[in-house]
């Protein structure tokens, strides 16, 4: 199994998962264009592709979807409670209807329903010829019974969103900062690093931090707080981008 974050922020996120035959897109908040031509740097089509998973309808993560659904054969896997807030973007027959846990070809995949203010807000732990990937972003918190199911995985794409201090004294108006670290908001990087030093164990070999704020947070405080936690943890800690895409990386 290999990953590649092609985009990841508040401007739009988009992420590859490559199982030799099974290829699948998480979310595609950057254009049909943008994503084309990351696939074509790697060698890859849009009919090396069997679908496309959606966390959750918010721009930054379907901005591309109608034009991706238009230009190509590909289905997005969702599930049934999803579908009303994507249907503007995405034609019903162009669906496949899914539940929290489900086999794509010989991929399995289990659903971890995230707390955020969108539908039925979804995250994902993938497991590929004994390979574990879990990604979640886009979350005010993990329940405790989705946190014990990430337990020992290989790679972690988790969210990162912010610093509590740099938010709350930034320039976001108060609704917006209340909105930020409510239960239905975003993770902080403390919160991302406590989750972490729970769940990593001697399996973990990747921690990739996601959708960190632009205003909010820095790659370097983000990256010292997990480590901080994380102290003598021999584990890859990179910072996925918005605006630059992460190494094809082996999970």
């Amino acid at each position: 199994m290999k990953i590649k974050v092609i985009a990841s922020g508040s401007k739009g996120n988009c992420t590859i998962v490559l199982c030799d035959n099974t290829n699948i897109i998480i979310d595609i908040g950057v254009s049909y264009l943008t994503l084309k031509k990351s696939l074509e740097e790697n060698n890859l089509t849009f009919n090396d592709f069997t679908g496309i998973l959606i966390t959750h309808c918010h721009k930054d993560h379907i901005s591309g979807l109608a034009s991706l659904i238009t230009k190509t054969s590909l289905k997005a896997y969702i599930p049934l409670a999803m579908y009303d807030s994507l249907k503007s973007y995405l034609p019903y027959e162009k669906c496949i209807f899914i539940d929290d846990n489900l086999n794509i070809n010989d991929v399995k995949i289990e659903l971890i329903h995230t707390s955020h203010d969108a539908p039925s807000s979804v995250g994902y732990i993938f497991e590929y010829k004994n390979k574990t990937l879990v990604y979640v972003t886009d979350t005010g918190y993990i329940n405790r019974k989705y946190l014990a199911k990430m337990v020992g995985k290989n790679t972690y794409i988790i969210e990162s969103n912010h610093d509590e201090t740099m938010l709350m004294d930034g320039p976001y108006p108060r609704f917006l900062k209340e909105r930020v670290i409510s239960d239905l908001g975003h993770l902080s990087n403390k919160t991302t690093a406590k989750y972490l030093k729970k769940i990593i164990n001697q399996n973990t070999n990747n921690i990739i931090l996601a959708h960190l704020s632009q205003t909010n947070n820095t790659e370097k405080l983000a990256l010292e707080t997990v480590k901080k936690e994380l102290i003598n943890q021999n584990i890859n800690i990179i910072i996925a981008k918005q605006n630059e895409g992460t190494p094809l990386i082996e999970v």
